[in-house]
């Protein structure tokens, strides 16, 4: 009879180790996807605020466009058409909520500022107008700040994507329902080879 409460405490022993090291197993799992997850928080952070400096340029530059419209206008006063489309892409840029809209948004706008600017050619005193050469040359800083934010947006978001999808960081981006970032990609008329005549 001695024997059998010996066996019942080797039995409550190996329960006790099996506990302890299903508890330090769960702990372990729980420290891993906690790292990951913050990995995450970061990347997705870094992700939003390089779009944030991407929205801060277009900002700048919509700030810009009514002056130099109006500038245009007092050369060349005909060309509604084009002061129209210029200010409903302004509008949507301006209205639009996410980076897909604000970069469709943002190729519209790019192609009516580009006839815009196309027009001025007709219109040699306008070209040689002290305003409209300030204004245009802001624009094109504008732009060129626009063309560093897209990369660096690019960047984060290219290791954003990559990340999400290596294991095991997947698991951790499935879980918390973590998905891709678009990549602000050029328009198509940027695609196109532009024609010069002389």
């Amino acid at each position: 009879m001695v024997e059998e409460p010996a066996a019942n405490s080797r039995g409550g022993i190996n329960l006790k180790k099996g506990l302890v090291i299903v508890g330090i197993v769960v702990l372990i799992l729980a420290v891993v996807v906690i790292g990951q997850y913050n990995s995450l928080v970061s990347m997705e952070t870094n992700v939003d605020a390089q779009w944030a400096q991407v929205e801060n340029q277009f900002q700048r530059r919509a700030d810009l466009i009514p002056n130099l419209v109006s500038t245009v206008k007092g050369f060349a006063s005909h060309e509604q058409e084009i002061f129209q489309e210029i200010a409903e892409a302004r509008s949507r840029l301006l209205s639009a909520q996410d980076p897909q809209s604000q970069m469709e948004a943002n190729n519209s706008l790019d192609a009516s500022l580009g006839r815009l600017l196309a027009i001025s050619e007709n219109y040699p005193t306008l070209k040689a107008d002290a305003s409209f050469i300030r204004l245009q040359d802001e624009l094109a800083g504008t732009e060129n700040r626009i063309a560093f934010e897209r990369k660096r947006y690019n960047e984060s978001v290219e290791k954003w994507n990559r990340s999400i999808r290596r294991f095991p960081m997947v698991i951790v981006a499935n879980m918390f329902g973590k998905a891709q970032y678009p990549y602000f990609e050029a328009s198509e008329q940027a695609k196109s080879v532009p024609q010069v005549e002389f």
